[in-house]
């Protein structure tokens, strides 16, 4: 192994094999992963909307795409649903696992180095980074590089050592838990669906993803700050549905999914941050896999110009950029997630009358003021409202 690169990322999911593609274009580059195998465990409900594959060229394969949806239905407490409908492919649900595997094979068709079972830390030298120490199947071993990527995820280490400031407030990190369950009965399995309630899943929601007719990723985000798991709303919720009950676990995942608290300072000095070590994630639905994508191809192509210029300061414009963007983009639907945080089942099972799916999509995306308009005739959401917009 070479003892120094251009540019060091440290994370092989979405995030950091895509940074590692673009930046491999006009720089060396090295992936490093802590995980033995690229892409497990997972943490993931696994949905990825057909616009990433269009967006990045990702090719419709069925080594890593189980079923196509069609869209999604989203259940109020009352048992009310808005359904989002298409005529056409709007999404996949995909084999995480060997997806991820995909992409880090992409990075390095293009020339980045990659290397699993990996454990890293930032090297300094006279008080600047310098490089990375990792772990490599017991093997100590120090290697320098220009730049670096913290692509380590929602608990990253390496954006802590390079001395930015992660802090976030535990009211914007759910607490996820999720099975792989067989054997069960899904209605209507070519849309994914979506239960909302209080008592159900507080300030979160109940997940079914379908893998097959038979199959799917069925699990729980709540908040953080919630004193009963994650897994024990799940598990009632599970009960409280024979067609699911009867059903056999083949998997079990657990973890946390930041849903705000986006991290303001993504570069220091020669150290950017993507995907969810940033939190940049979608903060109503808790999506990340596009936005980490997204922001791994900013910052892959800021590298490269950076290393091929011989001017790190071109590094800043991945901040500037990304906040300017998609930054400003996921405040706004931030608003939304906070707007609905202080919703009650009474209000849910109102909205879901009022709304229509075409209402929900354009809130998913942050353009909320038509949705809006339609509940200005109930005066508890219009005062809510008002505090929010």
């Amino acid at each position: 192994m070479k003892d120094e690169y251009d540019v060091i990322v440290i994370g092989a999911g979405p995030a950091g094999s895509t940074a590692a593609k673009f930046a491999a274009e006009k720089a060396r580059v090295l992936v490093v992963d802590k995980h033995r195998e690229i892409g497990s465990p997972k943490r993931c409900g696994e949905g990825l909307g057909s616009r990433a594959f269009e967006e990045f060229e990702i090719p419709v394969d069925n080594r890593f795409i189980n079923r196509e949806i069609y869209g999604a239905v989203i259940y109020a407490p009352d048992g009310s649903k808005v359904e989002i409908r298409y005529d056409k492919v709007s999404g996949y649900i995909i084999e995480r696992k060997i997806f991820d595997k995909f992409l880090a094979t992409e990075a390095s068709r293009k020339g980045a180095k990659i290397l699993a079972d990996a454990e890293a830390s930032l090297l300094r030298e006279n008080g600047e980074i310098a490089g990375v120490k990792i772990v490599h199947l017991g093997e100590e071993k120090e290697i320098r590089a220009k730049i670096i990527v913290a692509a380590d995820g929602v608990e990253s280490q390496i954006a802590k050592q390079a001395d930015i400031d992660t802090t976030i407030n535990p009211v914007d990190i759910c607490s996820c838990f999720e099975y792989e369950m067989s054997g069960i009965e899904i209605e209507n399995p070519e849309m994914i669906h979506m239960f909302m309630g209080n008592k159900l899943a507080p300030r979160g929601y109940v997940w079914i993803f379908p893998k097959d007719d038979d199959r799917a990723n069925i699990g729980i985000g709540i908040s953080g700050k919630e004193k009963r798991t994650a897994k024990y709303y799940l598990d009632r919720f599970i009960k409280s549905r024979p067609g699911l009950e009867k059903g056999s676990i083949l998997e079990v995942n657990v973890g946390c999914v930041p849903v705000g608290g986006f991290l303001r300072e993504l570069v220091r000095d020669n150290l950017m941050v993507v995907g969810d070590a940033a939190r940049q994630v979608n903060p109503i639905h808790g999506g990340g896999i596009q936005e980490a994508m997204l922001a791994g191809r900013l910052a892959g192509i800021k590298a490269q110009k950076a290393i091929d210029s011989g001017n790190l300061d071109i590094l800043k414009d991945y901040e500037r950029e990304w906040w300017s963007s998609r930054g400003r983009k996921l405040e706004r639907i931030l608003k939304v997630r906070h707007f609905a945080e202080k919703l009650g089942d009474d209000d849910m099972n109102y909205l879901a009358k009022v709304w229509n799916g075409n209402d929900l999509i354009r809130i998913s995306e942050g353009e909320y003021s038509v949705a809006f308009k339609k509940i200005i005739k109930n005066p508890r959401l219009l005062k809510l409202l008002k505090s929010f917009v």
